[in-house]
């Protein structure tokens, strides 16, 4: 897991040398690439949303492609279209802008619902299907789409089937003072977006993406994710909970987090950091809740101050710090 921390380190710390003050969230766009996930960005105007796409896209040498959500955009608009062509008299296919390693959906609830469907299968299937062809999506492929939570005239509500598809949804926030400083001081003559370069390739993204599947989840952190999810179903606040996407996407999440700290074990920790950003989004809350401003990060919150965290089980395959002396030691007591 040495490797992992190293290079998404490495990845990290390139993309703050844009984005200022952020460092969780830098982590947590990274989470969301090593698990072959998409990432839900929700903030106001001017906070690094875009910046963090291109940061992130340049950092790794993935391709980037940026689409503005409107009204008027058609689902061809995003995925392509085939246009026929006079000279061969055969008709071509012209790839969209999804078709690209680093995605940015910007502004994403400003499109119609139909157009914001033509995602549904390229963000899950990560292919496309056009006039009867099925297209596959390049490997990496990561879609960062941005919302306003402030502004919703001319805005279409995303619906759960497609906020489902987000593995995290995060907000970066304003910068703190200090930060703000910093910023204008880097931006006074060019911007730092200019001058990034690649540290990381696609090989080792991959690689990346492979190890973090190895990564160990005891089973009674599997227990305590499961419990988590199924809480947000039975909450008498929610009217629909966290579905088994939900459970997958923080048990990858949390062995990505993992890696990235150096570890090849997970612990509970690890899924309370991400539970927020990994669950709030897929919770619909009751009308009834909603009037005493009942949010679904609340929920998440008061579901991880309540349940317990059963006792971690030792195992030849766990956790480094759970047997007590050796593994031979371990092996011994579960043969009892």
């Amino acid at each position: 897991m040495t490797k992992i921390q190293e290079t998404g380190e490495k990845v990290v710390a390139n993309v703050e040398r844009v984005i200022v003050g952020k460092h969780h969230e830098v982590r947590l766009a990274l989470v969301a690439l090593m698990c072959r996930g998409h990432l839900l960005i929700e903030d106001v105007p001017g906070t690094g949303k875009t910046v963090l796409a291109k940061a992130l896209a340049r950092s790794l040498g993935c391709t980037f492609r940026r689409i503005q959500f409107t009204p008027d955009l058609l689902p061809s608009d995003v995925t392509g279209l085939s246009i026929y062509n006079q000279k061969t008299q055969e008709f071509e296919f012209r790839p969209g802008p999804i078709m690209a390693q680093v995605v940015l959906a910007d502004e994403i609830n400003r499109a119609t619902p139909k157009t914001q469907s033509s995602l549904l299968e390229c963000m899950e299937e990560r292919q496309a299907t056009i006039d009867g062809t099925t297209y596959p999506m390049p490997d990496p492929f990561l879609v960062i789409a941005t919302q306003n939570p402030i502004e919703y005239e001319g805005t279409f509500a995303l619906p759960e089937a497609q906020l489902d598809r987000f593995l995290l949804r995060l907000r970066l926030g304003y910068p703190q003072p200090i930060e703000e400083i910093v910023i204008l001081d880097e931006q006074k003559r060019t911007h730092p977006l200019d001058e990034l370069v690649e540290v990381c390739s696609n090989d080792e993204l991959r690689e990346m993406q492979a190890a973090v599947r190895d990564v160990y989840v005891d089973s009674s952190v599997s227990d305590y994710i499961v419990r988590l999810v199924n809480g947000t179903r039975s909450h008498a606040d929610v009217y629909l909970g966290a579905s088994p996407r939900g459970s997958i996407a923080l048990y990858r999440a949390s062995q990505a987090y993992a890696g990235l700290l150096g570890r090849d074990y997970v612990i509970p920790d690890d899924v309370k950091a991400l539970a927020e950003p990994a669950l709030a989004h897929r919770l619909i809350i009751k009308t009834s809740a909603t009037i005493h401003d009942v949010l679904p990060a609340q929920i998440v919150k008061e579901l991880l101050d309540t349940l317990p965290v059963g006792a971690l089980s030792p195992t030849l395959h766990g956790p480094r710090e759970i047997p007590i002396g050796s593994r031979d030691a371990a092996a011994e007591r579960l043969a009892r």
